[in-house]
């Protein structure tokens, strides 16, 4: 079994795709499924159920997966150390982001990568939230991810506050409250809500909560929205209302209002995560320039 081979396969079992997966892998489809073949016939069962509408993994490929992902990474950290010891570090550092949560710090530290780290390749991966960001982190298909704080228990993963924003609501311009100087969370109870997804996995959803139940209330969730800016732009079209960080109102659209909170404070806290072990050099190299880029903040603790 060659590595070139698992890289094959897990091409293919991301994308389910044998012309997807070519093209990702800059080659012919059918060298590609020539090196799946010689995969399967090395392991001595079918890794796909191929047919002429579609492509799925077997039982066998299903298991195989994790794997595959450790056996690379792995050659990934031996091929780092060979390079550090060369006294440069080279490599790929994949980093997932929601979006628009993230236009002020993501901008910033990839800039500086490029600028002091001009051998590691960067690899960008957008509309993640913290929920799938973690998932992702832990099946070694990212390696540095953007997300909101806390992100649980895991001891696995690792975790760095890099921003708390104070929360804020947006209503649309011709809301009663819309040009108040601030306003209690309270005179929302009677409004329909639009809210990040509610299921655990964005810490911005988790927030609104927060405040809601903070002023006494269960806000009226009439429709979810998985994209930040969506939400933004329905709260313009007169759906409903919201709470979001206060780094999302330099990127209101037209016909929105953010209006500061007069209530006990709640932040939105921003952070980025990493698998506590199994380094590479590049994304050590990019941690520690982060410290400098995105630093702490020293008024906040890290929350739990």
């Amino acid at each position: 079994m060659e590595a070139r081979w698992l890289e094959a396969f897990v091409a293919v079992a991301e994308e389910l795709h044998f012309g997807r997966a070519a093209q990702r892998l800059h080659m012919a489809q059918s060298p590609l499924s020539q090196t799946i073949r010689r995969l399967e016939t090395s392991i001595g069962v079918p890794l796909f159920d191929r047919n002429t509408r579609s492509v799925s993994l077997t039982a066998a490929g299903t298991a195989l997966l994790p794997m595959a992902y450790r056996v690379l990474r792995d050659v990934s950290l031996a091929t780092a150390a060979a390079q550090a010891a060369s006294g440069r570090v080279r490599g790929t550092v994949r980093i997932a982001f929601s979006g628009a949560f993230n236009h002020l710090t993501l901008p910033a530290l990839a800039r500086a990568i490029r600028r002091e780290l001009p051998d590691i390749e960067l690899e960008l991966i957008s509309r993640v939230n913290t929920g799938e960001g973690v998932t992702r982190l832990r099946n070694g298909t990212i390696d540095l991810a953007f997300v909101g704080l806390p992100v649980g228990s895991q001891s696995v993963v690792s975790s760095r506050l890099i921003s708390a924003m104070e929360m804020g609501a947006v209503v649309p311009e011709d809301h009663p409250l819309a040009h108040e100087p601030s306003i209690s969370v309270s005179q929302l109870a009677e409004d329909d809500f639009l809210c990040m997804p509610t299921d655990g996995s964005s810490a911005m959803a988790e927030a609104l909560m927060r405040c809601c139940t903070a002023a006494g209330f269960r806000p009226r969730v009439v429709q979810e929205i998985s994209d930040p800016y969506m939400l933004l732009t329905f709260v313009a079209a007169g759906m409903g209302v919201s709470i979001v960080a206060k780094d999302l109102e330099s990127i209101l659209p037209r016909g929105v209002h953010w209006v500061p909170l007069n209530d006990q404070e709640v932040y939105m806290y921003h952070g980025i995560a990493w698998m506590t072990e199994d380094h590479t050099a590049a994304l050590d190299a990019v941690l520690e320039l982060a410290e400098r880029i995105l630093p702490t903040p020293t008024q906040h603790a890290a929350p739990r």
